[in-house]
């Protein structure tokens, strides 16, 4: 850590756990959110009374075997981590939400979501023995929210100092510009959904200039 907090004193990072690159500096930074805190309570909640729809559409896609991609920016060192996206940068994959309209539809509803141009919506399926490094997302400019479907035991996440596991049916918020990291120590499949959501304090003027990322 001593060579972020020689980063933070030289103006490159907003903190030795935070170290996105592109950012608005007066956004609120802390890495755990509720629900309540990020203002779309209304939107989680309607993803959570759907988890069940939503995991039969996410393994239907999977048993398909297309569409899930291996994670493409090299972030485990160990372990298989798959991924299918939904919505990337403010563009909607047309023939993945094909097979997963429930999904597509929950997501397209909510303009913070749907509109995300520094984020994305994706299935993410990781398998046991799987370690995804510590790193941090590019912008603060997003939160993002997990929606846990199929969770084993001995599954954790690390966002700055502590560390948290995912629950069936339920939403964990994080900001991902702070430094973050995976285990699955287990052996039986995990799945979850990925939606990245407009930090909640970006006003309209500012998420319609944001540049995508």
């Amino acid at each position: 850590m001593e060579i972020y907090e020689k980063g933070v004193i030289k103006g490159i990072f907003r903190s030795k756990y935070q170290r996105s690159l592109y950012n608005v500096d007066r956004l609120k930074a802390k890495p755990w959110w509720t629900l309540e805190e990020s203002t779309y309570s209304s939107f989680f909640r309607k993803l959570e009374s759907n988890w069940r729809t939503i995991k039969s559409e996410g393994l239907g896609a999977y048993r398909e075997r297309s569409g899930y991609l291996d994670e493409a920016e090299s972030l485990r060192d160990i372990g298989d981590w798959k991924q299918y996206e939904l919505f990337a940068r403010g563009k909607k994959y047309q023939q993945n939400c094909k097979k997963t309209p429930v999904t597509c539809q929950l997501i397209e509803e909510f303009s913070a979501a749907r509109d995300c141009r520094r984020g994305q919506a994706k299935f993410s399926v990781m398998e046991g023995g799987t370690h995804v490094w510590p790193h941090c997302g590019p912008t603060n400019c997003r939160l993002r929210a997990h929606l846990g479907l199929i969770v084993p035991s001995g599954t954790t996440i690390r966002v700055a100092e502590h560390t948290r596991t995912w629950e069936e049916g339920k939403v964990i918020i994080f900001d991902d510009s702070f430094e973050h990291e995976v285990w699955h120590n287990g052996t039986e499949q995990r799945l979850i959904l990925i939606v990245d959501v407009w930090h909640p304090e970006l006003t309209a003027k500012e998420r319609a200039s944001l540049t995508a990322i």
